[in-house]
């Protein structure tokens, strides 16, 4: 199996470097890593230096979603795997995965379980953040358990089900894998083989309040699924607390959104 690695980065050098030595450090050698900069203002610029082999691509900024789509419209090889630039693989991450494939060679996506490290200390991880391997559509609604950096999968999926959704700010890696979930089974390797780090600045998931926002419309777009009574059932309770939020901080265009909201969907 040839791999292409797809690294997003925005303003991260010192991190996009232990990202790219993680990858050369792993068991299984990948084909080629694409190093998408989004339009960073640092020495992001200077990583082909560093790593003469990557193939570095500039963009204006335009967001993780269109940096990720460009790297896979670049990617040479069928399978993809999604890296962060500020997260890290163990060694035998892609290797595991691998294995897994080609002995499920009907399996089209996997990903593993993941360690958390805030500050340099590793966190103990909420368990509403456990893994789940097969069909894991329902287990996918409430929030995101599948990290990017978690994860491998065939070309063929994004031809058929779509890219990351440009015009999600965050969540798209939630929206895309349960558009995949649907359809598809998605494997687990029930292993922490990647870290993510926390505590420092211009993190995503720290960026936006109220995620919930940005899952709803993922959520929406699935109502015409076979599993619209599962989604629909989901989407009212994440508007119903979207709605509490609204009252609480009196937020008069919220809550008239989101009441009109639960009556279309309840």
């Amino acid at each position: 199996m040839n791999i292409t690695v797809v690294i997003p980065t925005y303003n991260r050098y010192e991190f996009l470097k232990r990202a790219i030595k993680s990858v050369y450090a792993q068991t299984y050698t990948v084909g080629e890593v694409i190093v998408v900069d989004d339009g960073s203002i640092d020495e992001t610029s200077q990583i082909q230096k560093d790593f003469p082999h990557i193939k570095y691509i500039y963009q204006d900024n335009s967001g993780v979603s269109s940096a990720r789509n460009l790297g896979i419209k670049n990617a040479t090889y069928e399978w993809i795997a999604f890296l962060d630039s500020d997260d890290t693989w163990h060694r035998d991450k892609l290797q595991l995965q691998v294995e897994l494939h080609q002995s499920k060679p009907e399996l089209k996506m996997s990903y593993t379980d993941e360690s958390w490290v805030r500050d340099g200390k590793v966190v103990k991880i909420p368990k509403k953040f456990s893994k789940f391997g097969g069909d894991i559509f329902t287990k996918c609604l409430s929030h995101c358990i599948i990290a990017p950096s978690a994860t491998l999968l065939h070309r063929s999926l994004i031809l058929e089900i779509g890219n990351f959704d440009e015009s999600l700010e965050v969540c798209e890696d939630y929206d895309l894998w349960l558009r995949i979930a649907l359809k598809y089974e998605i494997g687990l390797i029930d292993k922490a083989l990647i870290s993510k780090y926390a505590g420092h600045e211009n993190q995503l998931s720290f960026k936006h309040w109220g995620m919930d926002r940005f899952r709803v419309r993922a959520l929406e777009k699935l109502m015409e699924s076979s599993k619209k009574d599962t989604v629909q059932e989901t989407l009212v309770k994440k508007y119903k607390l979207l709605l509490k939020g609204a009252i609480k901080y009196d937020k008069i265009s919220d809550i008239k959104e989101y009441e009109g909201k639960i009556k279309e969907y309840e």
